[in-house]
């Protein structure tokens, strides 16, 4: 009998992680490449090892992950979201880990949108008196 999957979604920002989690030896693959290679930067990869660290299951799961959408930052938030979120239906009993840790709340926070006659969204243009 195969291994069973366990799915879940994880957002952060404008980005979109579709992640499924199953049995295996720690292979983590987004978007068809190793996630060392795909991020590039160590912190990232570092940051979706967390929930693996907080529960102690590194090493006995593996990840497939498809993430759009937004930059490489926002992409690894999405994905340890999502992998937060399909830990928590493999066992239940690690949800009180995660929620402390704050893992399974999805970050709201979102770029403010530039306003007209604004040089940002709340920077303004030099005053000049003279």
């Amino acid at each position: 009998m195969a291994a069973k999957k366990f799915y879940a979604t994880g957002r952060r920002k404008t980005s979109v992680a579709r992640v499924w989690v199953k049995e295996g030896n720690g292979n983590i693959l987004v978007n068809n490449m190793e996630v060392a290679a795909y991020f590039g930067r160590p912190t990232s990869v570092m940051v979706v090892n967390q929930p693996f660290d907080l529960t102690d299951t590194r090493g006995r799961f593996d990840v497939y992950a498809y993430v759009d959408g937004g930059g490489k930052s926002g992409q690894a938030g999405a994905l340890r979201h999502g992998v937060s979120r399909a830990l928590l239906e493999v066992n239940p009993d690690w949800r009180t880990n995660l929620k402390k840790a704050g893992l399974l709340t999805r970050d709201p926070r979102e770029v403010e949108r530039k306003k007209y006659g604004r040089r940002k969204a709340r920077r303004r243009f030099q005053f000049s008196k003279r």
